[in-house]
């Protein structure tokens, strides 16, 4: 028998500049076995997308072991596939050295996946691939669209992996795979899991966002983006991050920079709100704690949630993984 029941994953929760990063830092200082800290931010695995991606501080990071950040070249390609194979890997491996793993979670159909599991699909079909690597990008785009409307909007047009996947499920099972992942897996989910979110009031939040983005802004976002697009080192996924997408219309002169700023500020509030939907998701969870932040100091939350998980840890029904 293993130890890991006695150290659940530790799965932190909430809105864009709600204070995830920083509650995570404290935990893992702080709790009897330390933590270290896997983040679930999509943008965050990309190096030199430092800025927007409101990345640690290098000195956060020598305080505390931070997983999956500056991991590839923004050039690549990232799906929650991968994410999820090498968050997995690294719960094990942290569990090994007896710390506890601490999840902060960015972008919310990561911390699905990794709650619920995905869709695991039939095997490749190799001469199937075959077959659908003679067609052009443009091609494969276009099938996807007509097939599977859902699949289309949420992949990148130029993401052929993921195109020629979307076009392998539906021609193997004959259901699209927006329609397979809509029921995720079959599995219970993880009970293994600490969930602690963050809720604040949607004023307070929009108010931040506003002054986060400010700081950015302030901190050389726009020079940083400027020197990516300059060295063409924004790959079409990465180019679409907030902030990024927002700035380099500017940059090519879509726009000007003030209002690209300001465009940032809006998006994100609006990322924010599309947010708020799936932590409501987020709440049918067992374990869970739930802070309303605007009620509580920085102080008061981290404590709520060291007693939260050294309760939860003792409880002698706590379930196995």
């Amino acid at each position: 028998m293993t130890d890991a029941p006695q150290r659940p994953v530790i799965l932190i929760v909430g809105p864009t500049a709600g204070g995830k990063s920083g509650l995570a830092l404290a935990l893992a200082q702080q709790l009897p076995e330390r933590g270290e800290i896997i983040s679930a931010d999509s943008m965050q695995v990309y190096r030199g997308m430092d800025i927007g991606t409101a990345k640690p501080s290098l000195a956060e990071r020598q305080l505390v072991p931070h997983h999956l950040i500056d991991v590839i070249e923004p050039e690549e390609p990232y799906s929650v596939d991968d994410w999820l194979s090498a968050a997995l890997r690294l719960i094990d491996e942290i569990r090994k050295r007896k710390r506890r793993p601490i999840i902060v979670g960015g972008t919310n159909l990561y911390v699905k996946a990794f709650l619920e599991g995905l869709f695991d699909g039939p095997p490749p079909d190799e001469a199937l691939r075959a077959q659908l690597a003679a067609q052009s990008t443009e091609q494969l785009h276009a099938e996807v669209s007509r097939i599977d409307p859902p699949s289309a909007e949420r992949i990148h047009r130029n993401d052929r992996k993921r195109l020629t996947r979307a076009l392998e499920v539906h021609r193997t099972t004959g259901t699209p795979l927006s329609a397979w992942q809509s029921q995720w897996s079959s599995a219970p989910p993880r009970g293994d899991v600490l969930l602690i979110g963050l809720v604040w009031p949607v004023e307070a939040i929009n108010r931040r966002i506003n002054a986060r983005v400010r700081r950015m802004i302030d901190a050389g976002l726009a020079e940083e983006v400027r020197r990516l697009h300059t060295e063409g080192r924004l790959g079409m996924q990465a180019r679409e991050a907030l902030g990024y997408k927002q700035l380099i219309a500017a940059i090519e002169g879509r726009a000007a920079l003030d209002d690209a700023v300001e465009q940032i500020k809006v998006e994100t509030r609006r990322f924010a709100r599309k947010q708020r939907t799936w932590l409501k998701s987020f709440r049918r969870h067992r374990r869970s704690l739930w802070i309303e932040r605007g009620e509580n100091t920085a102080q008061d939350v981290v404590n709520q949630a060291l007693a939260f998980i050294c309760e939860s840890t003792a409880a002698p029904d706590s379930p196995p993984p």
